[in-house]
This record gives structure tokens, C-alpha cells and sequence, in this order.
């Protein structure tokens, strides 16, 4: 693949005649942040067709504004990438009159594709199942919080709405500024095809849902999305937070994703009415797949320190490596639709997820099953959370990390120049965390030692 600058004085020209004058190119670095640039219209064709040029240990710049090395990184000499739109992408933003998005492609500076690009990771898994005549579908869920500021709490910030019991509501009950209503006719307007929207489990916590799609259209959406939310949050002075567990005394944030398969005809090949529980040979392989990599997935699926604060007994987030018929204790619930909506609901991933990464692995640990023809155990029946009957993910970061560097078919699929970038990058995430003096520490000890 290299880069496709065909189009662009088309593309210019539509999007003068649409009133804009500003698209900003961005892309997803390694933790799912957008990075990106503002280009006049005006000089749209002649500004990217070259390519924007970024440096490339922007891939793996901390949330703290520090930059983890990596090969071809700072090390390196902290050289270039080119950034090219994927002009099939530009969108008009709604809340941002004159301006349009549009997503980008990194490339290396000879014109193939950058392996660190998360966008880039997904692409070339999915070749991988073209080749097989498969087609994967995703269908998103995701859940984040909403905070107003507060002199009130040490973080500056308090839950949104504050009130309990208001599970699965919509209305002002639990959103009594009407935000949730406001959000899903704005996003509905972007074209992220977001279907439904309500009040989670939690106070201040919502779900939006989007429509299921091929999987790189799911990703870039659902990658649109989580950046959308964050934005329309700050124009109203409020944090959205995609942090999969930021309060102690509530549970956290789930990625799910509803994963079916198609071949080139578009016949759905997860169902199976003569099969054990109406579930193809495909679909048996791709949840044992699933399940045998889930270690090494989750490296990709909770990739935060704070990712596995979420995990535990009875808090309805995963924390073992089981599946189960409709059974929402499982990692992986087959909801009980069948025919055409036959699918899998991975709830592995936390809502700190990359987009593109955490589907990535999801098809990865899949497609290994099916080529390996991996059978998965019996179905979870009943209440999960026993260890006696699953053995149990992993319970911090590192130890995921760890997974993953182990599992080499895994590391193959991924590639594993990206493989490595991730490892570096968050190696030393987990490192920092290590030499930092938390708050608990302080009041666990301080006064009584």
C-alpha cells in the first residue's frame, strides 16, 4: 500500500462548494489520542499532497507530554512520517461550522506504510481474512463518564448528575442538562452512524451505541467518536472521560464489541442451525481463538494501569477467560439472536481502548483460531467469577504485556515492529506508575509508620 493522493482538486473544490474552509487531517497514535493539523482549503491539494509531515515518536508521546523511545523513534534521531487524508473519510463537523475531518494514513518517508500506525495494524489483519474471501463486522459499545469541575474534590472534578439507582434510564432522571439527547442528534449528524444512546449503570456514566459495519469503517468511527464526545464535552466546560475506572466507590467503562463474520456473497457465517447451540465450525474456532489469546489480548483490549482495577468478582467486567449462551458474566457472551445476527460479544476491552487496536486483537486471536481449528470448552452455565472453572486474565498491565510478548502467533499478525513500539511504550508507563507515591500509599502509611 502507498499512499493515494488521487482526488484531491476534486476534493477541494466539493468541499469549497460546501462552505469549508478548514479540514483538520488527524490520526490515531498509540494510545488512541487524535493527532493531527488544521489546513486551509485553500490550499488543501498543494499542503497534503506531499504528505504532512509529523514526527514519528508522536506515536508514542505520553499523555504527560513526555516521549518513549522506540526503533525509529528518538533514538533514531526523532525523524519524520508522512501523513496522507484518506479523502473516502471527510466529514463536515457539525459543532465546528467551515470545518471538515478527515482521517489520515502515516506512511514511512519511502512510501509504505508506518508499522506503528494503529490504523495500518487493522488494515493489514483484515488482508488476511480478504484472502480467506471473510468479510469481519463490528459493531461498537461504548461507555464513558461525564464530569463537571468541583472545589470540592482533590481531582477538580465531580460525576455529572449525581444520583443513584438510575440504571439503563434516558430523560432528564439522570441527565437533567438533556446532554445524552443533545450528543446523539449532533453525533447522528457526523456520520458516525450512532443508533441509541442512555444513562449507564453508574452516575454520570452513559453508552452510546454504533451501528455495526465492516470492521475498519467500525474502527475509524468509533475512533471519530470517542474524540467527538471529548470535544462536545469541553464546549459545555465538562470532562468526558474514557479512564476504564476513575472512582473508587463505582464500577468502570467496557469496550464491547459485537463481532459477526460475512464471506464475499454476504452470507452470514456464524450461524449454524444444525450445529451445537446453532453456532457454525467457524464460529466454535474463532471463540476458542479468542479464548486461547485472550492473554495476549488484553495487553491491546485494557491497556492502561487503571484497566485492571475494573476487573474482579461480580463486577460484571470480565476476569476470566470464559464464554457463555447469553451470559453477561462471561468474557465472551454469544447473544441469543441467531440467522443473520449471529455473533460474538467480546467484553474484554475497557473504554481506554485504541479503536483500532482493540478490534485488531480481537480478529487476530480469532483468525488464529479458526486457521488452528481450535475447540473451545463448554459454554460458562450459570453465575460466573469461579476460578474453579476458568483460569483467570491477567490481573495487571505488565503481566499482560508479558502475554503478549509470549504469544508469538499473535505478535506475527500484529507485526512485530508494532509489537515492539507498544511494549516500549508502555513498559515505561508501567514503570513510571511504579516510582510514584500514590494518595493511598499516604494514607495507608503515613501516619501510623
Amino acid at each position: 500500500m502507498h499512499p493515494d493522493l488521487a482526488g484531491l482538486e476534486q476534493a477541494q473544490r466539493q468541499l469549497e462548494e460546501q462552505g469549508i474552509d478548514v479540514v483538520r487531517v488527524g490520526y490515531a497514535d498509540l494510545i488512541g489520542a487524535d493527532r493531527g493539523r488544521d489546513v486551509l482549503v485553500s490550499h488543501f491539494g498543494r499542503t497534503v499532497g506531499g504528505g504532512l509531515a509529523f514526527c514519528r515518536s508522536v506515536f508514542a508521546t505520553t499523555p504527560g507530554g513526555e516521549v518513549v523511545d522506540f526503533e525509529g523513534g528518538m533514538s533514531d534521531g526523532l525523524p519524520d512520517v508522512k501523513v496522507v487524508p484518506d479523502l473516502s473519510t471527510l466529514r463536515p463537523v457539525p459543532w465546528e461550522p467551515g470545518v471538515a475531518h478527515c482521517i489520515a494514513d502515516v506512511f514511512d518517508p519511502d512510501g509504505t506504510p508506518s508499522a506503528e500506525g494503529p490504523r495500518h495494524v487493522l488494515r493489514q489483519l483484515l488482508a488476511e481474512f480478504a484472502a480467506l474471501g471473510l468479510s469481519p463486522i463490528i459493531g461498537p459499545e461504548l461507555e464513558f463518564f461525564v464530569l463537571e469541575k468541583s472545589d470540592k474534590t482533590a481531582t477538580g472534578w465531580h460525576r455529572y448528575g449525581e444520583a443513584t439507582g438510575n440504571v439503563y434510564t434516558a430523560g432528564l432522571k439522570g441527565d437533567p442538562d438533556s446532554i445524552t439527547l443533545e450528543t446523539l442528534r449532533t453525533l447522528g449528524d457526523y456520520g458516525l452512524d450512532v443508533i441509541s444512546a442512555n444513562h449507564e449503570f453508574s452516575s454520570g456514566q452513559f453508552e452510546i451505541n454504533l451501528w455495526h459495519g465492516e470492521a475498519l469503517d467500525a474502527a475509524d468511527r468509533a475512533h471519530r467518536f470517542k474524540t467527538a464526545i471529548k470535544e462536545l464535552a469541553h464546549r459545555r466546560g465538562q470532562l468526558a472521560t474514557f479512564m476504564p475506572k476513575p472512582f473508587n466507590d463505582e464500577g468502570g467503562s467496557g469496550y464491547h464489541l459485537h463481532f459477526s463474520m460475512l464471506d464475499d456473497q454476504g452470507n452470514a457465517l456464524f450461524d449454524d442451525p444444525s450445529a451445537p447451540h446453532g453456532l457454525s465450525t467457524m464460529a466454535q474456532h474463532a471463540i476458542g481463538g479468542i479464548l486461547a489469546h485472550a492473554p495476549a489480548a488484553a495487553a491491546l483490549s485494557n491497556p492502561t494501569i487503571n484497566s485492571y482495577k475494573r476487573f474482579g468478582p461480580d463486577t460484571l467486567a470480565p476476569w476470566l477467560i470464559d464464554w457463555g449462551l447469553d451470559n453477561r458474566s462471561a468474557m465472551l457472551r454469544i447473544p441469543p439472536e441467531r440467522g443473520a445476527a449471529s455473533r460474538i460479544e467480546l467484553r474484554l476491552g475497557d473504554a481506554s481502548a485504541n479503536s483500532y487496536l482493540v478490534i485488531a486483537a480481537m480478529l487476530a486471536a480469532a483468525l488464529l483460531g479458526i486457521r488452528n481449528e481450535i475447540e473451545p470448552p463448554e459454554p460458562l452455565v450459570g453465575y460466573g467469577y469461579d476460578v474453579a472453572k476458568a483460569a483467570q486474565l491477567p490481573s495487571t498491565l505488565a503481566t499482560a504485556l508479558d502475554a503478549l510478548e509470549a504469544d508469538q502467533e499473535m505478535t506475527a499478525l500484529l507485526g512485530p515492529k508494532f509489537v515492539a513500539a507498544f511494549l516500549a511504550y508502555k513498559r515505561d508507563e508501567v514503570a513510571r506508575f511504579q516510582r510514584w507515591t500514590t494518595d493511598w500509599e499516604f494514607a495507608e502509611y503515613a501516619y501510623h509508620i
